[in-house]
This record gives C-alpha cells, sequence and structure tokens, in this order.
C-alpha cells in the first residue's frame, strides 16, 4: 500500500500535491479499487470534513470533501430535505469528495438524476497545487464550460476536490415500493423500458434477475403513492411491500448489500434493451450475482473473492460493453472504454506534469 498523508486543511493540500511526483486524493476507500495507485502518494481528506454553510431556504450547502455523506443526510434531513440521487455506500461512511470523483449514484437517479446534476461549485486542487473555485453556489450562477459536472466521475484524475456545492430538494412526504414478478428477462427489459415512459414518474426503479423481479418506488405527498401503486398492481400484477421491508431492499441496494463480501464488485452502463446480453455475462461466469440500477441504465456485477476477473473482462469485450472496478482484485476499466480528446485536454491544462493519475490506470 502506498504511503498516506491527510493535509489539515485546503492549503495544506495544495502544498502536498506540489511536493509530491505523484499523488492520489483518497476519501475512506469504501470502493478501494479506485484508491489503488501503487507507486503514488495518497492524500487523505479524513482531516477535511465539516459543513462551511447551509441556507435551506435556498436548498445549498457547501462542504469539505472529507466530510461523511451520512451527516450530510442528517443535516438536511432536520430541514425535511435530501440528496435524491440516494448517495451509494454513505451507510459505509462514503465521503462528499469519494462519492464526486466515483461519479456513483443510488436508486434515486432514475428519476432525478445522479451526482452530476446535482453539484453546482467546487473548490479544487489542480496539479499544479493551485486552488482553484469552479463553479459557483447558487443554481443561477452556473455558465460557461461546467467544470464541476465535468469532474464527477473523474477519479481524480484531473486533481482533488476539496470543497463542493450542491443544491438539494425537499423531502416526498411519503414512499411506498412495489414489487413487479417477471418471467424472463426480455420481459424484464420490457417492463422497464414501460415503466420508464409512464407518467407516474417513478422515484426508482431496480431489477433483481436472480428474483425476476423489478422493485420501484414511489414517492410523492399523501395517498399519491398508493394510488400511482395501485395503478402498478392492475397493469403488471405489482404488490406492495411492507416499509421494513422496503426500507431493507433499497438499503441493500444503496450500500451493494446483495453483492459478495470481499470480491469483486463493477459498474457497467447499458440500456433496458441490452439487459438479455448483458444478464447472459452473468450467466456464465460461477456464482456472479447480478443487479440492474436506474431504470436499466447501470448493471452491477459482483463476483466472489478469489474468482478471476479474466473471464469477466473478455465476456464484455465480447458484447463490446465496459465498465468500471469499485472494489476487488480487477483492472480498474473493463471491456470497452473509449477515451475524448476532451479528456486528454482537461487533463493537460490541469495537471501538465502528470501528478495525478493517468486516464488508463
Amino acid at each position: 500500500m502506498s504511503e498516506l498523508w491527510e493535509p489539515a486543511s485546503p492549503a495544506e493540500f495544495a502544498d502536498a500535491v506540489r511536493s509530491a511526483p505523484a499523488v492520489l486524493a483518497v476519501g475512506a476507500q469504501t470502493k478501494p479499487r479506485l484508491s489503488l495507485a501503487p507507486g503514488f502518494v495518497r492524500l487523505g481528506t479524513a482531516k477535511l470534513t465539516g459543513m462551511l454553510d447551509y441556507d435551506a431556504s435556498e436548498f445549498t450547502f457547501t462542504a469539505l470533501a472529507g466530510t461523511p455523506v451520512r451527516e450530510i443526510a442528517a443535516a438536511l434531513a432536520e430541514k425535511g430535505q435530501y440528496l435524491p440521487f440516494d448517495p451509494a455506500l454513505s451507510g459505509a461512511g462514503a465521503t462528499l469528495g469519494g462519492t464526486i470523483a466515483a461519479g456513483l449514484s443510488g436508486p434515486g437517479r432514475f428519476r432525478f438524476g445522479g451526482v452530476r446534476d446535482f453539484i453546482l461549485g467546487v473548490r479544487f486542487a489542480d496539479g499544479e497545487g493551485r486552488l482553484l473555485r469552479l463553479g459557483g453556489k447558487v443554481v443561477k450562477n452556473a455558465a460557461g464550460f461546467d467544470v464541476p459536472k465535468f469532474l464527477v466521475g473523474s477519479l481524480g484524475r484531473f486533481g482533488a476536490v476539496l470543497e463542493a456545492t450542491f443544491k438539494v430538494f425537499p423531502r416526498p412526504a411519503s414512499f411506498v415500493t412495489v414489487r413487479v414478478p417477471v418471467r424472463g428477462l426480455e420481459a424484464m427489459a420490457k417492463v422497464l423500458a414501460a415503466a420508464g415512459n409512464t407518467g407516474w414518474e417513478l422515484d426508482a426503479l431496480e431489477a433483481a434477475p436472480a428474483e425476476a423481479a423489478i422493485y420501484a418506488r414511489i414517492g410523492g405527498p399523501g395517498a399519491a403513492p398508493a394510488a400511482i401503486a395501485g395503478e402498478m398492481g392492475r397493469r403488471w400484477d405489482a404488490a406492495p411491500l411492507p416499509s421494513a421491508e422496503a426500507d431493507t431492499f433499497w438499503e441493500a441496494a444503496a450500500e451493494f448489500g446483495w453483492a459478495h463480501r470481499g470480491g469483486i464488485l463493477a459498474k457497467i452502463p447499458m440500456t433496458p434493451g441490452r439487459l438479455p446480453q448483458v444478464a447472459g455475462v452473468a450467466a456464465g461466469l460461477p456464482e456472479a450475482r447480478l443487479r440492474i440500477g436506474g431504470g436499466g441504465q447501470a448493471a452491477y456485477f459482483s463476483l466472489p473473492a478469489g474468482a478471476p476477473a479474466g473471464a469477466l473482462e473478455a465476456r464484455l469485450q465480447a458484447i463490446g460493453a465496459g465498465g468500471l472496478t469499485l472494489r476487488g482484485d480487477a483492472p480498474l476499466w473493463l471491456g470497452v472504454h473509449p477515451r475524448f480528446a476532451v479528456q486528454r485536454a482537461v487533463k493537460a491544462a490541469f495537471d501538465p506534469h502528470n501528478r495525478f493519475p493517468p486516464l488508463e490506470s
């Protein structure tokens, strides 16, 4: 494991960037494969914690990058507000900076969008150790090239986010979750596509192929969620879940509680129409577990500890798919992963000396 430094302020963090030839920012390492960079000094954000500003009337907050997302969620809940994208792994201790760098959203991204849709501004240390403020602190201030959104999912390749401003939403008064039974992968793909194109505005839509079931969460005022659940029941024989069972399901979805412990966990972008093809990848891998998130926009593969990553890599390449390893002994990038000229241009502008890891690794 490479050396870990923990600067106590953004200024110290910038100094640390300038003092080392190769660095990588890390948070709570809840997605440990993203923090693996042999030969790079790891700069931890554990001492960069706390909410710097929270204006509930403007529905925005600003916090340091090392702040645990669950602490932010608790502060928002006191005002009846929340981050609708259900930040992934918050229960495990995920930090705000790590959530931005990974670009990993939970089930709520289906209706409201993901991390990228809620970030407004950042304070950022680039590869030359400069502290830059990018974006704004209110929605109407965002103009020009939206760098904060570009940094979402960048894995710290352009620099380190040390502070961020987000917009938030009022939390719905009530939620109802229904379970839709399906027969076969083709039927599952059709239901996902149809549910995503109704006027119901479902809060979240996830599929569990091993259970032959789709789970839909509906949020809204008063009796509205129950009314929509009734409509879904009449169309697809969907049944509402008891609230405790529903909470357990969505917590497992956001925390990857269904996945193998200590094994490989990877995220694969997809579309609902590719579900049978993507599920075929999992079917050919011993003990593989598969979940479908975002209404069919992402697949999550879990392989047990010790499983070779090569088979997953080969099968993804065979169907022209690619993904990102979140944890486990596997390449960071799996399968097909194109690079774009804008990424190289931004890397050259923010990190001309390549202090942060290269885009390809």
